[in-house]
């Protein structure tokens, strides 16, 4: 099964790293943020990626194109044949479709230009700043025992505000950004192709008209995640998940 993952908007929220880099590269732990979403999916075993690149798109492309080399020690052999011999094990089996979708392109028409490249029934859809230790297996399984034409993953968000319990018109206390009790849309979708049907002609933001109409006809389920999600869209959300993985917790990845 393809993974489509949006990988072309300008970050704007986060000026500080993408003014020179696009978002999904930007580092945690000393790999792209792009790399750590990736390893989320290979990790139960979706190893086939569509990318949809725009802004600074080329270093997208050129980050993949040397991952090998940048991942791995290695000897450069001058003396004969002019080899490379590689000394480390880290090989990612992935296939990997980069597509250009455009600088300034939306959500819904960056997905309906690689509509060509999805060869299955189903795909799974996400975006390149989120991350989670969401079970894709199980993610996948409720998306067909539900029999609709997308699965959003549903998780609670933390505020990005701290809270006041008031009573009677005094405060009792403070709640430092709690877990929001509503559930939104966390990313790590999966759809069926008919999803294309709802995608027009022009372009669109995917999470406006075409969630809004599946979600009319009932085409619509979401899969309750209660672990850990983040996502990254400030320069305080990537100091934060460093710190996390500084310390050891790769709370994101299934095989840590």
């Amino acid at each position: 099964m393809k993974v489509v993952i949006l990988c072309g908007g300008k970050g704007t929220r986060m000026r500080e790293e993408t003014e020179y880099r696009p978002k999904p590269l930007v580092d945690i732990g000393g790999k792209p943020i792009l790399w750590h979403i990736m390893k989320i999916y290979s990790s139960y075993g979706f190893n086939d990626f569509v990318l949809c690149v725009g802004y600074k798109g080329d270093m997208i492309k050129q980050y993949f194109i040397d991952m090998y080399w940048r991942n791995n020690d290695f000897t450069l052999d001058f003396s004969g044949d002019r080899k490379i011999e590689y000394h480390t094990a880290e090989e990612e089996n992935w296939n990997i479709t980069i597509v250009n979708t455009g600088i300034e392109t939306m959500t819904g028409g960056r997905l309906k230009q690689v509509e060509k490249y999805i060869d299955g029934e189903e795909f799974m859809f996400t975006y390149g700043d989120g991350l989670s230790d969401v079970n894709i297996l199980e993610l996948s399984e409720f998306h067909r025992k539900m029999g609709r034409i997308g699965t959003l993953t549903g998780v609670n968000p933390i505020s990005t505000f701290g809270v006041m319990e008031i009573e009677d018109g005094i405060v009792n206390a403070f709640k430092e950004k709690p877990i929001l009790k509503d559930r939104v849309n966390g990313g790590f979708m999966v759809f069926n192709k008919e999803v294309f049907k709802y995608l027009p002609i022009e372009d669109c933001f995917f999470e406006q008209e075409p969630i809004r109409n599946l979600a009319k006809a009932k085409q619509l389920a979401v899969y309750e995640h209660d672990g850990f999600w983040v996502a990254i869209d400030t320069f305080k959300d990537v100091e934060a998940v460093n710190k996390l993985w500084d310390k050891g917790e790769h709370l994101w990845i299934a095989a840590e």
